[in-house]
């Protein structure tokens, strides 16, 4: 492992854990094929998953994959950021709650709700409260390591339960071989670009996007089919690790009403800095969309950039782009000299609700 070229400032060694992304990877998927099971088969294919930031990105990116996957789209999942449960839920829904720390205050409020509606629960946490009830009502609990922050540990809130989902027969036969597919392609992009990504050179395109980036506001763009969770997960690093704003839409909702903001006004337009995240099988109309929107943009907009997944499957292409994007986060983080690991402002919101209760 390459030694942080920037530890003054990454005080927390985030650069550790970032290259250590492929090693994550094995060892959720392990914790995946170990993993309790809901208690009694279902044959319902709703899935309702809580959590709440780090804890539910990975809830999100599951429901965009499935959605458009071979073996798995007739699922039906939703996620929920939330202090209750929906009303349509019942005793046959599958349910996740999904807290690192097991204290999500949103988390543990729902959880009290859905267990008066149904006992069909999985908890994934390292422990904490969430844990305990998850205990006191025999309720299985995926365990995950400790010691990241909840946005690093992204690893372990995603395959654990995609592991999950295609040993319960939610995804068939086939789409469990795409997933394993997809998983292979994962780890070895991730294992090839790690070292690139994390040095210094022209040639890292992570490094790049960031100076691009430098000063600037980015505004995501990705269709709103497969890319709309790697869409959030580039705008929270951003946010998180760099904190920078970031902000971002959907295609082809934005065609509708965001693109005609661009004009104004006159004198801040050009310090947002647009970043097209496409997919090669966005909708035909939505990628002659793409091409419009650079058009009619790039002449009040700071610079473009685009950005493209690399693989043959979904599941791989979506990584990729989630590497590449905790990586710009990374770097961007550097450029603006802040720690990439401390949150302050919100802890001190959470310091502010405490004493509220």
């Amino acid at each position: 492992m390459p030694k942080n070229p920037a530890l003054t400032t990454d005080k927390s060694n985030m650069f550790d854990v970032l290259y250590r992304f492929p090693e994550q990877v094995k060892e959720a998927v392990s914790i995946g094929e170990a993993a309790p099971l809901w208690r009694q088969q279902s044959t319902s294919h709703r899935y309702a998953f809580f959590g709440l930031g780090g804890s539910a990105i990975g809830a999100d990116l599951l429901r965009s994959y499935a959605q458009h996957s071979n073996g798995s789209e007739h699922l039906n999942i939703s996620v929920h950021r939330s202090y209750h449960s929906p009303g349509w839920m019942d005793s046959d829904t599958n349910v996740i709650c999904s807290s690192y720390s097991g204290e999500t205050e949103e988390t543990l409020s729902a959880f009290d709700e859905i267990r008066k509606k149904t006992m069909r629960v999985m908890c994934i946490t390292t422990g904490g409260s969430l844990g305990k009830r998850a205990v006191t009502y025999g309720m299985p609990i995926v365990n995950i390591p400790p010691g990241y922050q909840p946005r690093c540990a992204l690893a372990y809130s995603f395959f654990p339960m995609l592991t999950i989902m295609g040993r319960y027969g939610a995804i068939d036969s086939k789409g469990v071989r795409l997933m394993n597919k997809g998983i292979r392609e994962i780890l070895a992009h991730t294992d090839e670009m790690r070292d690139l990504y994390a040095g210094s050179t022209a040639k890292n395109p992570a490094l790049q996007i960031a100076k691009k980036l430098l000063g600037n506001v980015p505004v995501i763009y990705s269709a709103s089919d497969r890319l709309d969770a790697v869409n959030l997960r580039w705008r929270g690093q951003i946010q998180e690790n760099a904190k920078n704003l970031a902000f971002g839409s959907l295609l082809p909702e934005m065609n509708h009403n965001e693109i005609n903001g661009w004009q104004f006004p006159k004198a801040k337009t050009k310090g947002f800095s647009p970043i097209l995240m496409r997919d090669v099988d966005d909708h035909k109309r939505t990628q002659l969309r793409f091409d419009a929107l650079q058009d009619l943009i790039k002449a009040n907009a700071g610079d473009i950039q685009v950005v493209e997944g690399k693989g043959a499957t979904l599941l791989g292409r979506m990584f990729s782009l989630i590497y590449l994007g905790d990586w710009v986060s990374w770097h961007l983080a550097i450029l603006n000299k802040v720690d990439p690991s401390p949150v302050p402002v919100i802890q001190q919101l959470k310091a502010r609700l405490a004493k509220a209760r």
